[in-house]
């Protein structure tokens, strides 16, 4: 007999996706993974705020993107810089698909990663998750017109870096 799933169960179950907001928001995958962990003890403690009638995962995205704030104006004001993200965490096959798969990866990763942190976390939010862009700006704590804007320039920044990219290799 199957009950109705518990809210613990249905926040591991978001813990893949987390992982990725959290690995787009950090660029790095420690800081990453301590940014979920952070983010589900925060919920867990506070799961008396959650509504039952709205979205978890939207819950969970702004707990996230909140914590980061948090720990950038932490950073900020000790003077610690960001680490640049490695592309060397994503694992590959073996052989020339595999490789050209591999290498196609990096570099859409890598330009994912170059765009500015308010571009990145709605590409994330929007074309991996699939939140629907006022689940975004409710993440985000912004109007669904700044999502729209974000979004347009990040798939904009996105498109010419493809077409830049194609072009060096055509002869």
């Amino acid at each position: 007999m199957t009950g109705p799933i518990n809210v613990t169960d249905r926040i591991i179950a978001l813990l893949p996706r987390l992982r990725r907001f959290a690995l787009t928001l950090t660029r790095h995958p420690d800081d990453g993974d301590d940014l979920v962990q952070l983010s589900v003890e925060r919920a867990l403690s506070r799961l008396h705020l959650w509504n039952e009638g709205t979205r978890l995962e939207s819950w969970m995205f702004r707990i996230m993107q909140n914590l980061w704030i948090d720990e950038l104006r932490a950073r900020r004001s000790r003077g610690q810089r960001d680490a640049d993200f490695d592309l060397d965490v994503i694992a590959g096959a073996d052989g020339p698909k595999a490789m050209d798969a591999r290498m196609a990866l990096q570099e859409t990763l890598a330009a994912v990663m170059a765009l500015p942190e308010d571009q990145r976390a709605v590409i994330l939010l929007v074309a991996v998750e699939g939140l629907s862009y006022r689940d975004a700006a409710e993440v985000l704590d912004v109007p669904i017109g700044t999502v729209m804007s974000r979004l347009s320039r990040a798939r904009m920044t996105l498109d010419q870096k493809a077409h830049g990219a194609a072009e060096e290799v055509s002869p």
